[in-house]
């Protein structure tokens, strides 16, 4: 593997098989593989994280 770089909070990281994938800070794979360090830099470039959805309310059974 090859020195992670770092775009928009995102790391560009090359595998031993020689793919590049966008992961995030944990290190879990977001997007990949791409054949070009370019084409992970470009995507990595526009990604942008979602909140998490909140939790609905339940409510209980109507009297």
């Amino acid at each position: 593997m090859s020195e992670a770089k770092s775009v928009n909070g995102y790391l560009i990281n090359k595998l031993k098989d020689g793919l590049w994938w966008v992961s995030d800070a944990s290190a879990e794979a977001i997007a990949g593989p791409f054949t070009t360090e370019a084409a992970a830099i470009e995507v990595a470039a526009v990604l942008q994280d979602q909140p998490k959805a909140h939790a609905r309310r339940r409510s209980g059974p109507k009297p």
